[in-house]
């Protein structure tokens, strides 16, 4: 009997030592929710500021240990979950701040992708404006150029008005006692007014010249000239304000070198075409002539802004 009790001792001191190491345990993890619960506690204005700072401070190792150490093998899930619970919350605290950096990100990156965005469009708009404003200084350069060419023109034929230059040059001859034109006569005052009834700036010199003496050259003479202006006016519809006609007689004639004719026999008339150059005004018009006032301003109110 007495062997027995020796031997339950020994035993019963050594299921003892769990139970009090346990109970070391207990004592130790109630303590810290309690310091939990009280970290919780709502903060003063003055722990507020800090309270971010605090929650991530790196967690603290537990000093004290048990008798079986950092884990007791006898351990109860409770204590586990004790122990556990701060890694997990510390664990879920770096997933959301990991997500919330995640998103800051993302809305930064979308942030400068869209500014880049817009800065390209702009300088695109930029350099079509550059591009327009470009055309239209080389335009206005252009229409400056020609309307400084143009207005010399009218410069030279206005200040040139009355001097009035040989253009074309034909003689009429008739027979003595003939007033009358000849075919070839007729053919010559075609060719020569073929293109005056539409032209500007021009007169036509009619002399009419005729053999014999006094007055009966002097009415020869024009008895020729007038057919020969009668003859353009109806056939070739020139006014007969551009027509200047002179009976010059028996009066000495010179030639084209400025010698002396050889004396008349029969008579002439000498029919010259004379242009001032206002003609040209319509010609100087160049090909790229400048667009009306109005018609630019349309395109301009049409190009992109």
């Amino acid at each position: 009997m007495k062997n027995r009790y020796l031997m339950a001792l020994p035993l019963a001191a050594t299921l003892m030592v769990p139970a009090m190491a346990q109970q070391n345990s207990s004592s130790t993890n109630t303590q810290q929710p309690a310091a939990t619960s009280t970290q919780n506690a709502p903060a003063t204005p003055d722990q507020a500021s800090s309270s971010d700072t605090s929650a991530r401070q790196p967690l603290q190792p537990q000093l004290k240990q048990g008798f079986w150490g950092h884990l007791n093998p006898f351990a109860r899930k409770k204590y586990l979950e004790r122990q556990l619970s701060p890694i997990r919350n510390r664990v879920n605290e770096l997933d959301e701040l990991t997500a919330n950096n995640s998103k800051m990100l993302k809305d930064v990156d979308a942030r400068a992708t869209e500014g880049i965005r817009q800065a390209s469009a702009k300088a695109d708009q930029a350099d079509q404006h550059a591009v327009d404003a470009g055309n239209r200084a080389q335009q206005a350069n252009q229409t400056a150029t020609q309307a400084g060419t143009r207005l010399q023109t009218v410069s030279t034929v206005v200040g040139n008005i009355d001097q009035y230059k040989p253009a074309t040059q034909a003689e009429i001859h008739f027979k003595p006692g003939q007033t009358v034109l000849s075919a070839k006569a007729k053919e010559a005052l075609d060719e020569m007014a073929q293109n005056l009834k539409d032209q500007k700036g021009y007169i036509v010199e009619v002399q009419g010249f005729s053999s014999g003496r006094g007055s009966a050259a002097i009415s020869s003479s024009h008895a020729m000239a007038d057919s020969v202006v009668r003859y353009l006016v109806l056939n070739h519809e020139i006014p007969v304000y551009r027509i200047f006609e002179v009976g010059m007689g028996n009066a000495p004639v010179q030639s084209a070198d400025g010698s002396k004719a050889a004396k008349l026999r029969g008579g002439k008339v000498n029919v010259t075409l004379m242009k001032n150059g206002i003609d040209q005004l319509a010609t100087a018009q160049p090909n790229g002539e400048a667009q009306p006032q109005s018609q630019q301003q349309q395109q301009m109110s049409q190009s992109p802004q």
